[in-house]
């Protein structure tokens, strides 16, 4: 278990609101309510670090507007395919966009934080055409998420086959972010289906980091045998990336706050619902950073570039930046609303806004794919 470094940062985060549902948490609200300005201080585990948020960011392009409750940013050559969680997939290629048809083999749940989530590309997908989604459905047995192999005909996907089904979907949490790592597996993060038992039990699907072979079957060299599960104890993790050493880092919603940034090691426990935040326990691991107990950033989307993890921010609205060789962060891009899923092209960052998902506060021709240099997020 790494060791908690106990310095602290002091930012102001301009936060929406939480619910009068008191029977949610704090992160839940964040991921429910609308907005109400309040004042938190952060807490970084870290050194000091003086930078205050940006309230302007020079630079900030719109690529396109009008998206539909964007969720997840995927791209190949010279193109961008975001989904939208009604069960959408946009198609843009420079300021063009085409709204695709997604043929699903089952109905697209419009329960909370649900729909069309996760999407990435195959690495053939030049030649193939193929590419893998994650999506919340409901029928008769019941609300479940599940994995997909999609292929793209014209402007339509299709679902072509079945890789992972009946992972546990609650009213909240489902996770739903997928990459593929260097080691060109398929690794998928789910929430503990709002049953925080879930997340200890290796036999659930639910709160965990799956892996999976591109075809759907179980990689022999999974932490535990016959067994999709790469770490556990998860609450409801929404960003992966990998550094430049394939080190494996993961973002995390916390319960009260205590959201987090965590190195991620095949087999380890992450703790929930025993330690969060700055608590420790043998066999746990504790975050690399955490918003600590008086804040929560909602963090989703991950993206990595020369020392920095670049964050997707929904309730700390903007993009945090956590220096991992220094231990540091600060927030940027603060003045876009709720950010959920950020992307790195060379030295510029894509991100999408996610304001019209009736949590946010949305402005005109909201939500937005914007694009700027990395050199104005300072």
């Amino acid at each position: 278990m790494k060791n908690v470094l106990m310095s602290a940062i002091s930012v102001c985060f301009l936060l929406s609101a939480c619910g009068s549902d008191s029977s949610k948490d704090a992160s839940e609200k964040t991921e429910e309510t609308n907005n109400q300005t309040q004042n938190n201080a952060t807490k970084q585990q870290g050194e000091s670090d003086n930078q205050k948020d940006s309230k302007e960011t020079k630079g900030v392009e719109t690529v396109v507007d009008n998206l539909d409750t964007p969720w997840s940013i995927a791209k190949t050559s010279d193109t961008f395919y975001l989904t939208e969680r009604p069960g959408k997939i946009v198609k843009i290629k420079g300021d063009k966009k085409i709204e695709q048809k997604v043929n699903l083999e089952e109905d697209v749940s419009t329960a909370a934080e649900a729909g069309l989530l996760g999407l990435v590309l195959a690495p053939d997908f030049e030649n193939s055409n193929e590419a893998y989604a994650y999506y919340t459905y409901e029928n008769n047995d019941g609300q479940f998420n599940r994995i997909v192999k999609l292929k793209l005909d014209g402007d339509t996907w299709n679902e072509e086959a079945l890789l992972l089904d009946d992972i546990p979907s609650g009213q909240y949490h489902h996770g739903g972010r997928l990459k593929i790592g260097p080691d060109n597996k398929l690794y998928a993060t789910t929430g503990d289906a709002s049953d925080e038992q879930n997340a200890q039990d290796r036999n659930s699907l639910g709160g965990k980091i799956l892996r999976l072979n591109l075809d759907g079957s179980k990689p022999s060299d999974n932490a535990f045998s016959n067994s999709y599960v790469y770490s556990y104890g998860h609450r409801n993790p929404q960003g992966m990336v990998w550094t430049s050493d394939d080190k494996m880092y993961a973002s995390e919603h916390g319960n009260q706050a205590n959201d987090e940034i965590n190195e991620i090691t095949k087999g380890h426990n992450y703790g929930w619902p025993v330690i969060e935040g700055n608590e420790e326990k043998s066999n746990m691991e504790s975050p690399l950073f955490t918003s600590g107990s008086d804040d929560t950033w909602a963090p989703s989307g991950l993206a990595y570039h020369d020392g920095i993890i670049y964050s997707a921010a929904l309730r700390g609205e903007g993009i945090m930046k956590f220096d991992i060789n220094n231990n540091k962060m600060n927030k940027v891009a603060s003045d876009y609303g709720r950010i959920r899923d950020v992307y790195i092209v060379n030295n510029e960052i894509y991100f999408i806004s996610n304001n019209s998902d009736g949590r946010g506060n949305p402005s005109g021709n909201d939500d937005k794919l914007y694009k700027v240099s990395l050199s104005q997020l300072k």
